[in-house]
């Protein structure tokens, strides 16, 4: 079954750092106004969250937009724009209300023509395509009355209200007719400018229907030098930065606490199935016999990270699998199958890596070092983010890539849609007739318990082919100025600007 648009798993190149708080002088109240967040990137891909695929852009665009529902920082589903819904006996039909007097950040109430516009555009059913591959089981959206919305599937989904909560599912007003560049949302956050390669601000929204903000002012500032960012911390220019490495929290100054968490994505080697000899399953399984995982962790983490041996991470709960020990580290084994596939002597190939996270490039480069031990050579390739988006996840034309990949909804298939073979976000064009079937059964199946066991075969069968060469789901080290608390880790890959605030005692 073709299954259309491409799903909104954040393509968490892993790391984007996310907010950078507080100001970096001044007394209290100044510093309470504006906080100073660090990013890797500038948001490049859209400010349309309906076309938005880089996790860096969604994880910001979170603050400025929502769905009906929305994820809390425990995984559940919430009521966001819609203040309740209910199902139907046969599945199939979902009815929102709409909560009383929802905001636009233009001063405009979101009306019941809104949320259609918005669920019908998301599913491609305005003529652009669907970044949710699931909005494609949408038969139907119509409004029911002033404040309620009738959405109509054409097969039961048991997981359609995690996709409703996906920040590509969010609700923008019908009139906006500019929103990749004018973004208008109902979030706790509203967009003011961006000066592209330097800055991205927001500020609070005071007619926010939820529980406000606490910092008035945000000031994303980009800073695409992984190197400059220990000294922008310690200089005081930038108040927070998520996703560092160990090595980058060790030279931070005192001012600053760093939080430690999980950052819900899989880093690994994704290999190119298209491209020789990528194509050859004991190339790949060869490739994961040579990597020793825990000594990446060791050289770039102080240990620090948890193994994954498919696309799958542990905080995902019932759908996850540990297969870690899949490939236990052997150049003996690595260097037979090689000479099986037909490569005594090795081969040649490029990695490439975005050139703003260091935690990609330091695993990179260890990975490369243990290649070496069974005569593969690995060359790394730093590229800008922007060439990354539009060569390897949109164009295809690399041979591996070492990225974190995430999920921007609570759902299984969030991570796993992506292999099918004829899925529009399958960058690695990896094809397996057995995933596929698999899959087919998921689609067909009503079952909660077999649909979970259906996604940890996925994942075995991704083990087993050696899809990529999995590594870990990273720590996350965030780095807070000790002006600021309220920093919030959510199982997935977003960022909370909401709740930061400043401490009362200043300490």
């Amino acid at each position: 079954m073709k299954r259309k648009g491409i799903i909104a798993v954040a393509l968490c190149v892993a790391l984007i750092p996310a907010v950078a708080l507080g100001a970096c002088s001044g007394d209290k109240s100044d510093a309470s106004s504006k906080i100073v967040v660090g990013i890797p990137q500038d948001l490049e891909d859209s400010l349309d969250p309906h076309e938005a695929v880089a996790a860096g852009t969604k994880e910001i665009l979170f603050n400025i937009y929502e769905g009906l529902l929305k994820p809390d920082e425990n995984g559940d589903l919430i009521p966001a724009v819609a203040k309740e819904y209910s199902v139907s006996d046969d599945g199939l039909t979902y009815t929102f209300v709409i909560r009383d007097n929802v905001k636009f950040h233009n001063g405009n109430t979101v009306t019941a023509e809104d949320v259609k516009y918005s669920i019908e555009k998301a599913a491609g059913m305005t003529g652009s395509e669907s970044l949710i591959t699931a909005f494609s089981n949408i038969k139907s959206v119509t409004v029911k009355g002033d404040d309620t919305v009738e959405i109509v599937l054409n097969e039961k989904d048991i997981d359609f209200p995690a996709y409703i909560a996906n920040t590509n599912a969010s609700i923008i007003p019908k009139d906006n007719d500019k929103p990749s560049t004018n973004p208008v949302g109902t979030g706790p956050y509203m967009y003011v400018s961006r000066s592209p390669q330097e800055n991205i601000v927001l500020k609070k929204f005071d007619s926010y229907w939820g529980t406000p903000a606490n910092i008035e002012n945000i000031t994303l500032k980009i800073i695409p030098n992984a190197d400059s960012i220990v000294m922008n911390l310690n200089g005081g220019s930038v108040d927070m930065f998520a996703r560092l490495t160990s090595t980058q929290t060790e030279q931070l100054n005192d001012s600053f606490n760093v939080l430690e968490g999980q950052m819900n994505l899989v880093q690994a080697v994704y290999l190119n199935h298209a491209v020789k000899p990528f194509d050859n399953v004991d190339v790949c399984r060869a490739l994961s016999y040579a990597v020793d995982v825990k000594k990446i962790l060791d050289l770039t983490s102080d240990g620090k990270g948890y193994p994954v041996g498919s696309s799958m991470f542990p905080s995902f709960g019932k759908y996850y699998i540990d297969l870690s020990d899949s490939y236990p580290t052997d150049t003996e084994k690595a260097k037979e199958l090689l000479a099986k596939a037909g490569y005594p002597d090795g081969f040649s190939f490029s990695i490439t890596v975005p050139s703003n996270y260091q935690p990609h490039i330091e695993a990179a480069q260890v990975v490369a070092q243990q290649l070496k031990e069974i005569g593969v050579n690995a060359e790394i390739k730093l590229v800008e983010w922007n060439s990354w988006l539009s060569d390897v996840y949109s164009g295809r034309q690399y041979e591996a890539t070492l990225i974190g990949v995430d999920a921007s909804s609570l759902t299984a298939g969030a991570m796993l849609d992506r292999f099918i073979t004829d899925a529009p976000n399958n960058f690695t064009n990896y094809s397996d007739k057995d995933y596929d079937a698999i899959y087919e059964k998921i689609y067909a199946s009503n079952s909660d318990d077999e649909r979970t066991e259906l996604y940890k075969e996925l994942q075995k069968n991704l083990a087993a082919n050696a899809a990529n060469i999995y590594i870990q789901d990273m720590a996350e080290f965030v780095a807070l100025s000790d002006k600021y608390e309220g920093y919030v880790f959510y199982p997935m890959y977003v960022q909370d600007f909401a709740k930061l605030k400043l401490k009362t005692d200043g300490k």
